[in-house]
């Protein structure tokens, strides 16, 4: 798809505006954790809320596809990259601040710092996001965490930027999280602050626990190979008839299976690795031939976890491409 000629000028207008960082034709693979996509027209950085605020502005104006990153650990960009912006919320927008029991920190803080800063400050809860690499917009935006917990738990409002370029402050109600999801995901806002409460607990424990966790991930877990953390969508109730993803995965034999430079990790199961220049086909390919042999074997529907960005900007459950595109596997 080419954009259009007013959404070409709209493109020239960021290029000329003050909104951070912008560049044309960047490389999506070197903003994500798979290591994987093609160009994007625009790249922008902003460095505050108002840098969003007129991007967002501009993108609405002009019609401009837009997709919103963080550190890119939870998508799948397609090969062809994204015609129209890619907005990042990182580093510039990282600042953490604690008093008492409440952290105000930026879009863009990194998880584990965050999390190593509350236990710094004797505050309890966020052992469990110690080993999640990404960004707090992202895990807020998803509701995400470990052991089937969420970081929704401890939100007490969210700040975010709307289409229209006008600021919003959310009660953790307007969030509505659930397991692995909240309304942000259908409201279209970047979230640039973030307003967590916990409660009290004592350092060394919290140390020891995220200690633990860290050493658990790292024996089970693939840390050297790209990959996007877990990639099929564990749930409760999904442990309790078939069992956890990568369990199932690997008892009907698909550790070490290959298409292309895409491999399930014959670490853990849930994960798909990059061994090295594999493209979104390869990933799309092996996540359909996964949830054919497991339909087949175990009548069970595998959902995904990981996104794909296609190259129009739209963002869904990468299965959902997967079995559209290669139904065979």
């Amino acid at each position: 798809m080419l954009l259009s000629s007013e959404q070409m000028i709209g493109c020239q207008q960021l290029l000329a505006t003050t909104v951070g960082t912008v560049v044309a034709d960047e490389p999506l693979c070197r903003h994500n954790s798979w290591q994987i996509g093609g160009p994007a027209d625009l790249f922008v950085q902003p460095e505050n809320p108002a840098q969003v605020a007129t991007v967002m502005a501009l993108v609405k104006k002009y019609l401009l596809p837009l997709v919103v990153i963080g550190q890119g650990t939870n998508l799948l960009f397609d090969d062809a990259g994204v015609r129209g912006v890619v907005m990042k919320i990182g580093s510039q927008m990282d600042s953490i601040t604690i008093a008492g029991n409440r952290i105000v920190a930026g879009g863009g803080a990194w998880v584990p710092q965050v999390a190593r800063r509350a236990m710094r400050a004797g505050l309890a809860g966020l052992e469990h996001c110690i080993g999640i690499p990404g960004t707090l917009g992202g895990l807020v935006m998803m509701n995400g965490g470990s052991h089937r917990r969420g970081i929704g738990e401890h939100v007490i409002s969210v700040t975010v930027v709307e289409k229209d370029g006008s600021i919003s402050r959310l009660t953790a109600a307007d969030c509505q999280f659930g397991y692995r999801s909240s309304s942000l995901q259908r409201r279209g806002a970047v979230i640039v602050e973030v307003v967590l409460e916990c409660p009290r607990g004592d350092v060394g424990y919290i140390r020891r626990e995220m200690l633990l966790d860290l050493r658990t991930r790292n024996g089970k877990f693939p840390r050297k190979q790209p990959n996007c953390g877990s990639v099929f969508l564990s749930t409760s109730e999904m442990h309790a008839t078939v069992g956890p993803p990568g369990k199932i995965i690997e008892d009907v034999g698909l550790k070490g299976l290959r298409c292309g430079a895409a491999e399930v990790s014959r670490q853990h199961a849930n994960f798909i690795v990059n061994l090295g220049g594999a493209s979104s086909a390869d990933v799309l390919k092996l996540i359909s031939r996964i949830r054919r042999v497991i339909r087949d074997q175990l009548n069970f529907d595998l959902r995904c976890e990981v996104r794909y960005v296609s190259p129009t900007g739209e963002i869904c459950p990468a299965d959902q491409v997967a079995d559209r595109l290669y139904p065979a596997g």
